[in-house]
């Protein structure tokens, strides 16, 4: 199957790194190497290590990045562990890191692979499709409560409890295989009014399993939690996200990077000794233009953070 493919924010990232021909770069999520490509196309003598879960990704890369493999080393992985994946490289350091959290276009338009709730297909939604849980997993063993809590935390789900009764009771009847079964449930124990809203009735309960599945958010936290300890002086980090559970996250880690000091206010000197670590690269999150929307509008939803250690 042939995918159309734009990266998201493509100039802003570019101009976020601040890439040199020389330098040691990763994206820690390939993708269809949009991003990737044209990191690549600005190195000369300089590396770029990328990092996916998803093994169709891997296998799609060289293709993609033809004429630029010899600067390029492909890896298999999460890009919360990337510190361990750098080590096994013995890369002791790299000048600038980029991260796209979003779920990929090829996933969401391959139906076989279960992330989207228009075309049925068997229920998946694993981001690598080595990893034990799916979707169906979820859907059919997880308790009610939990159903209700992913709904909610992650969907954001004004009507979790609702949906997770009614999955609950057409389980018990017979096992949701599809996601076609699945987006009708979710619709069905909605109320009227809900169903008639912009978005699809099963759009936020479809990203909560999504990223219960493929444990996104833990993903990110583990990330975030050491990511620093790897990115060189003057290098740049930048991460794109793609709803607020993520943002909140990447925007908590950036402003206790930024603030160093954890003294509490009243203090009237510093005693922690804690200094910042980075400079935010701009006040505010960079979005898509008008233009991009128009040209690419999964774009839309788009927030791009960058910060430059110190």
């Amino acid at each position: 199957m042939e995918y159309t493919h734009k990266p998201v924010l493509l100039r802003p990232c570019l101009d976020g790194l601040n890439i040199r021909p020389d330098g040691i770069y990763v994206d820690g999520t390939l993708g269809r190497a949009g991003h990737s490509l044209e990191i690549a196309k600005r190195l000369t003598t300089g590396r770029l290590i990328a990092v996916d879960r998803d093994e169709a990704a891997l296998d799609a890369a060289p293709a993609r990045l033809e004429g630029h493999m010899d600067k390029v080393t492909l890896v298999r992985g999460n890009f919360g562990g990337l510190n361990a994946i750098l080590s096994r490289l013995n890369v002791d350091g790299v000048d600038g890191m980029l991260f796209d959290l979003g779920v990929s276009s090829p996933q969401l338009d391959d139906g076989s692979r279960g992330f989207s709730y228009l075309q049925d297909a068997p229920l998946d939604m694993r981001m690598d499709q080595s990893a034990p849980l799916t979707a169906q997993d979820v859907v059919n063993g997880w308790s009610q409560e939990e159903l209700k809590r992913i709904l909610r935390q992650y969907g954001e789900e004004r009507y979790s409890g609702l949906i997770a009764a009614a999955i609950v009771r057409e389980r018990g009847q017979a096992p949701i295989e599809t996601t076609g079964q699945l987006a009708e449930i979710i619709r069905d124990a909605m109320p009227a009014k809900a169903r008639k809203e912009k978005q699809h009735p099963a759009k936020r309960s479809f990203q909560a399993i999504r990223i219960a599945v493929n444990d996104e958010l833990g993903e990110v936290e583990r990330l975030l939690d050491g990511v620093l300890d790897v990115l060189n002086p003057g290098g740049r980090i930048a991460i794109i996200s793609f709803h607020s559970l993520e943002d909140r996250l990447v925007k908590t880690a950036y402003a206790g990077w930024a603030k160093g000091c954890t003294c509490p206010p009243d203090f009237p000197v510093c005693v922690c000794g804690k200094t910042p670590k980075v400079r935010l690269v701009g006040k505010r999150p960079i979005v898509a233009d008008g233009e991009e929307l128009d040209d690419n509008p999964r774009a839309r939803s788009a927030k791009l953070r960058v910060a430059e250690k110190l």
